[in-house]
C-alpha cells in the first residue's frame, strides 16, 4: 500500500537521516553519565555542550541560556509557572493571547486557579493579536507576558516583538512559544527581545521527547521539579543524551538551510493555493495571506467539513482544528476567536509542508482534495 502525502508538518516532523545518525553512538557505545567524571561521562557531557551551542547559534544567544527539557510543553510550564513562583507574588498579572497553544492555555488556567489574573487579548480578522489590546492589558504590576510566536493552526505570525516592548515598558518577563516557528523561519532572541522562548524538537526534525528553552541570562525562574541541579538547577534529572545531541544537529541543519528551504516550501504552499482556490469556487484563506509560516497553509471549505474532506481523501495526511465528540464536531477555539462561524470554521483543514514535500506531492494532493470536496457537495 502507497503511503499517503504527509503535509501535516505542523503535528510532527519526521527524524532527518543526520539527526538519527548523530544519535545513534549515544545509544550504543556512548552511554556514560554527563555527571562522571570519567572519560564516559566527559564524552557525554562534551555532547551536550556541542548540542547546546548548536541551538543557541540558531536563536542567537549564548551557549549556557539554553536550558534542554523533554519537549515544548515542559518548557511552556517550566517558563510561565517558573517566572510567578519566582516572583513570590500572591496575585500576579498574567497576560497571553486568546489563540495559545494549550501547552501555555492550560498553565495559565492552572494558575488563574490558583489565584493569579490571567488577561487574554483577542485577535483581528487576520488572527494577529492586538497590539493596542496588548498595549492597554500590559500595566504596572504585570509579572509576565506570554505571545506565541506564530500560530500553529494558522501560521499567522505574531507582534512579539511589540509585546516584549510592552512588557519590559513595565518590568515584566516576556515569553514567546516559538515550538512552531523554529527551523521554519528565522527566530534570533535579540531581535525580539524576549526573556524566554519555547523550542519543541519533534517540529523540526529532532525526536519527541526533547526540547528546550531559552532563558535570558538574569531571569529568574523557580524550577516545578525537584531534584539536583542539572540545567542550571532549572530541569533535574539525569540529561537524555541522544535526544539532546539529535536536537542540536537538528538545529544545525536549520541555521545551514533555513535560507533556501524557507522559500521553497513557501512557493509550493502557494502553489497548493492557487490549485485549491481555481478549483474550489468559495474557499477561503484563513489568517494573514503573508505573514505566516512559509509552510502552513489553513483553508476552510465551504459547505462540507474538514473532517469529511480529509476522509474522502484518503491521500493525503493532513489534519483539521476541529474536535469530534459523541459524534458531534467542534470547531477549533482558535478559529472561532479570528471572527469566523461556527459553521464554516467546521470546513478548515491544516495544510503543512515539510523539507520532503515535492511539488508532485503539491499537485497530488491537491487533486485528491479537490475530488474529495467536490464528492462532498454533490451528494
Amino acid at each position: 500500500m502507497t503511503s499517503p502525502i504527509y503535509i501535516d508538518h505542523n503535528a510532527t516532523t519526521p527524524v532527518l537521516p543526520e539527526v538519527f545518525d548523530a544519535m545513534l553512538p549515544y545509544l550504543r557505545e556512548h552511554f556514560g553519565n554527563p555527571s562522571s567524571g570519567h572519560v564516559y561521562g566527559r564524552r557525554t557531557a562534551d555532547a551536550i555542550a556541542r548540542a547546546r551551542e548548536q541551538v543557541a547559534a540558531l536563536l542567537g544567544c549564548d551557549a549556557d541560556e539554553i536550558v534542554f527539557t523533554s519537549g515544548g510543553t515542559e518548557s511552556n510550564n517550566l517558563a510561565l509557572r517558573g517566572v510567578i513562583e519566582a516572583a513570590g507574588v500572591p496575585r500576579s498579572r498574567i497576560v497571553t493571547s486568546a489563540i495559545e497553544h494549550p501547552a501555555v492555555a492550560q498553565p495559565c488556567h492552572w494558575l488563574a486557579a490558583h489565584g493569579h489574573d490571567v488577561v487574554k487579548v483577542g485577535v483581528d480578522a487576520n488572527g494577529r493579536a492586538y497590539e493596542e489590546q496588548g498595549r492597554s492589558a500590559i500595566t504596572a504590576g504585570t509579572t509576565l507576558v506570554s505571545l506565541m510566536h506564530s500560530h500553529n493552526e494558522t501560521g499567522v505570525l505574531q507582534p512579539v516583538r511589540a509585546f516584549a516592548s510592552f512588557a519590559h515598558e513595565v518590568g515584566a518577563v516576556m515569553h514567546t512559544d516559538a515550538a512552531q516557528s523554529v527551523g521554519k523561519v528565522p527566530v534570533h532572541v535579540r531581535e525580539l527581545g524576549v526573556d524566554l522562548l519555547t523550542i519543541a524538537g519533534h517540529k523540526l526534525y529532532a525526536p519527541k521527547g526533547v526540547g528546550a528553552l531559552y532563558v535570558r541570562r538574569g531571569t529568574t525562574l523557580a524550577p516545578f521539579v525537584r531534584g539536583a541541579d542539572h540545567e542550571h538547577g532549572l530541569r533535574p534529572g539525569t540529561e537524555n543524551v541522544a535526544f539532546i545531541v539529535g536536537l542540536g544537529v537538528a538545529c544545525d541543519v536549520a541555521a545551514r538551510t533555513l535560507a533556501d528551504e524557507s522559500p521553497r516550501q513557501e512557493r509550493l504552499r502557494d502553489t497548493l493555493w492557487g490549485h485549491l482556490a481555481g478549483a474550489i469556487p468559495g474557499i477561503a484563506l484563513t489568517g494573514a495571506a503573508h505573514a505566516r509560516l512559509p509552510n502552513t497553509l489553513h483553508v476552510r471549505f465551504p459547505r462540507a467539513s474538514g473532517n469529511a474532506i480529509l476522509a474522502g481523501a484518503p491521500e493525503v495526511a493532513a489534519s483539521t482544528g476541529s474536535a469530534c465528540h459523541s459524534g458531534n464536531e467542534v470547531a477549533s477555539d482558535a478559529i472561532l476567536a479570528l471572527g469566523i462561524s461556527p459553521s464554516e470554521a467546521l470546513g478548515a483543514v491544516r495544510l503543512s509542508l515539510g523539507r520532503g514535500t515535492t511539488e508532485d506531492d503539491v499537485r497530488l494532493a491537491g487533486d485528491a482534495l479537490v475530488r474529495s470536496w467536490l464528492a462532498c457537495t454533490q451528494r
